[in-house]
């Protein structure tokens, strides 16, 4: 019997800074690029930090250590922003999607919370979605990535 806590959400369409990094540890790269251009901009004051979310991309493959990392922001859409290489950084629109969502503690739980989640798609009446996979990261930035709390969203079709 799984057990798993699931809920059914739907994102709204949003704007977002987008952040990548490649190699072996890429999330640690993409974090670096995200912290660096969202505190000058204001992003991560106060209470009402803005959302972040990431995942990876491309996803690892046997034989190899690298692979691709990608964070998002939601920024502003009414807002300009400085882009292009000198910045590290593209401004996407994401169109949003319904989905499962679970929450897990501490990076090292990912793998086998995503693994759950999966099982409990397959398991369930719904059918999965072709939108993004996403993992959104909760509470405070400063936080050691073994102390942070994530939403792992998976996708389900409409």
């Amino acid at each position: 019997m799984n057990t798993l806590d699931v809920r059914l959400v739907t994102l709204a369409p949003m704007r977002v800074a987008s952040f990548y990094g490649f190699g072996p540890s890429p999330e640690f790269v993409a974090w670096e690029k995200l912290m660096a251009w969202s505190r000058p901009n204001g992003l991560l004051d106060g209470p009402a930090q803005a959302r972040i979310f990431g995942f990876n991309n491309p996803n690892p493959s046997a034989g190899s250590p690298n692979y691709g990392y990608e964070f998002w922001i939601e920024v502003d859409p009414q807002r300009k922003f400085e882009v292009g290489e000198k910045a590290d950084v593209k401004i996407l629109d994401f169109d949003g999607g319904r989905y499962a969502v679970t929450r897990c503690q501490g990076v090292e739980a990912i793998p086998a919370t995503w693994q759950s989640l999966v099982h409990w798609l397959a398991d369930s009446s719904h059918q999965p979605g072709s939108h993004q996979w996403l993992e959104e990261h909760l509470g405070p930035v400063d936080a050691p990535p073994e102390g942070w709390a994530l939403d792992l969203y998976a996708p389900i079709a409409a």
